[in-house]
């Protein structure tokens, strides 16, 4: 893991409290760590932190992902955002990459794909 990467801030946006948990445990001694229930309040959290990159689900309640994704990129176009979902849909996927996803992760996932996934962006950065 490269040497000071806790000054980067990743978004999780995950309605289930296992995923967001899972999250925590693979990413929390690298990365500053924020989290959402659902897509209303990962707007909110955007308008106060400066996240570097986020994971977004995309069947949650309030604001499905892909609409919570075009909202994101609308407002700050250059948030590196990874597609996470239970639904493996070859369509699903592609509509998220066609709506500014830089990556689509299916669940389950393996910390291993979290942590290469984060690499990559923040290698970008």
């Amino acid at each position: 893991m490269e040497e000071n990467s806790k000054k980067y801030t990743v978004l999780v946006c995950d309605d289930e409290e296992g995923i967001r948990e899972s999250f925590n445990l693979i990413l929390s001694d690298f990365y500053n760590l924020k989290f959402a229930h659902n897509g209303l309040q990962a707007l909110e959290v955007l308008k106060d932190t400066k996240a570097h990159m986020m994971f977004l689900d995309i069947k949650m309640p309030k604001l499905q992902g892909l609409e919570t994704l075009k909202r994101i990129k609308k407002a700050h176009p250059n948030l590196p955002v990874i597609v996470v979902s239970g639904y493996q849909s070859v369509e699903i996927a592609q509509e998220a990459i066609k709506n500014g996803a830089s990556n689509y992760i299916p669940k389950p996932f393996e910390s291993k794909q979290i942590l290469k996934a984060v690499e990559e962006v923040i290698h970008r950065l």
